[in-house]
């Protein structure tokens, strides 16, 4: 997991955000990559995490 950058945080924004554009993001959004997306999925038991895995 790691935090994105600000310029990474506002291109990822989607149009139908919260914020309205100009705004700051008080706050910066974490993200996982590929492979720990699917290390997650190994220790978490839920349907959904299970699927992923596969």
């Amino acid at each position: 997991m790691f935090e994105l950058t600000k310029k990474e945080a506002e291109a990822s924004r989607s149009q139908n955000a919260t914020l309205k554009r100009g705004e700051n993001i008080k706050y910066l959004p974490y993200a996982f990559t590929e492979h720990g997306v699917m290390m997650l999925s190994n220790v978490l038991k839920s349907k959904r995490a299970i699927e992923v895995r596969f």
